[in-house]
């Protein structure tokens, strides 16, 4: 027999995905240029020059090094790069025995979610608009997945709601910022009013309570926003990051969980992430990308299209009457529907080749996220299609 739940998984896939797949369908049908896909984070930024140049020295240079096997939570140098980096950037001296190199920030969630959830039920709050694949990773820990309903005035944290939903079954908060979908930089006096909390709940409940920081978008940032880097707010704080975004390398899958040093028994906790990374077979992390991090951890790929096509996109949106948040961070933008359910809206945009995803997929109901990471064509020529609809549902 197979497994069901799995099977489900599989068959079944993401709003995103299904987007993305059907958008490759129909530019086989009515001509690429004629598809507007706005539904992947994937970076439209190359990768910085000096790196790929690295990279190509490495595999022609010393390609048994660059392909064989590190420590399984990752190379000493590496860490100690790593480490050194959020020094330097940040003022907060990290541990290198206490990060494990991942294939990205999924399997740093999946990893971490694995190590502190030890009994079947305990919960993890995630903040609405949250990434969808957060219940998949939680459930799969053995987890529940309870959700803050959405601030919409800044699409930060609902404290009022968060009150009633964290619990002594909670074992970790999730956050991240720069948020996908919304774009939203969670504020310094959030980062203080949550940390506050939290520490009161920790006493009450008498078990820690972790802060999840789901970091991949961290540096990249507009309009002067700054991301507050949470170990230096609350000390049970455990960063997943990835260079996906940062580095334009979304398909070479590197990462890291860094557990930080003031976190209650934070060797143990290590102990138990490498123990979930083993159990779950993800150890020794890309080589090749290890060494690339090593020594281009303080790079990143130039934001500026990202911002170019935020403000491209929200002057013209804008003028056609439809309502945008405005991000501060990462590469998407949280259009509101002009009706209430936004997958007859996104099925809608489908027909004039907008691939807009419905937000209900993030938690939110009423609006479409769009992806804001690609080329400069699509955003311009979009706007006749963007006219049509306007037409349709603001006229």
């Amino acid at each position: 027999m197979i497994n069901k739940k799995m099977y489900e998984l599989g068959s079944n896939r993401s709003a995103i995905r299904d987007l993305f797949e059907y958008g490759k369908t129909l530019a086989n049908k009515i001509g690429k240029e004629n598809v507007f896909d706005f539904t992947l984070g994937n970076p439209s930024v190359p990768c910085p020059n000096e790196v790929n140049e690295y990279i190509a020295n490495l595999v022609l240079t010393d390609a048994v090094s660059t392909h064989g096997y590190t420590s399984a939570q990752g190379d000493l140098a590496t860490r100690e790069a790593i480490v050194n980096y959020n020094a330097r950037r940040y003022g907060f001296t990290l541990d290198a025995n206490l990060i494990y190199m991942t294939c990205g920030a999924a399997a740093a969630l999946t990893i971490v979610l694995r190590s502190i959830i030890s009994n079947e039920g305990e919960e993890v709050v995630a903040f609405a608009p949250y990434f969808p694949e957060y219940k998949v990773f939680v459930e799969n820990a053995g987890g529940t997945l309870k959700v803050t309903p959405a601030d919409e005035v800044n699409f930060e944290t609902n404290f009022d709601m968060l009150k009633k939903i964290v619990s002594p079954k909670t074992q970790a908060v999730i956050i991240n910022s720069p948020n996908n979908p919304s774009g939203t930089v969670y504020s310094e006096e959030t980062i203080i009013k949550l940390s506050k909390f939290l520490n009161e709940k920790q006493a009450e409940y008498g078990h820690p309570i972790y802060l999840l920081a789901d970091e991949p978008y961290r540096e990249i940032l507009f309009d002067g926003a700054t991301c507050p880097f949470l170990p230096k707010y609350y000390d049970n704080t455990i960063i997943c990051y990835s260079y996906s975004k940062a580095l334009s390398l979304p398909g070479e899958r590197i990462g890291y969980i860094a557990i930080s040093p003031k976190c209650e028994n934070a060797s143990e906790l290590y102990y138990a992430v490498c123990g979930a990374g083993r159990s779950l077979g993800y150890v020794c992390a890309p080589s090749l990308f290890q060494k690339v991090v090593a020594k281009y951890c303080d790079v990143t790929s130039n934001p500026q299209i990202y911002k170019d096509n935020r403000d491209e996109l929200i002057s013209m949106l804008t003028s056609l009457g439809f309502s945008c948040v405005n991000p501060k961070g990462a590469f998407y933008l949280f259009m509101k529907s002009p009706i209430s359910d936004a997958k007859e809206f996104s099925n809608y945009a489908k027909t004039l080749g907008l691939l807009l995803v419905p937000s209900d997929t993030f938690g939110v109901e009423g609006y479409v996220r769009l992806a804001t990471c690609v080329s400069k064509e699509t955003v311009v020529n979009s706007k006749p299609a963007f006219t049509k609809l306007a037409e349709k549902y603001l006229k």
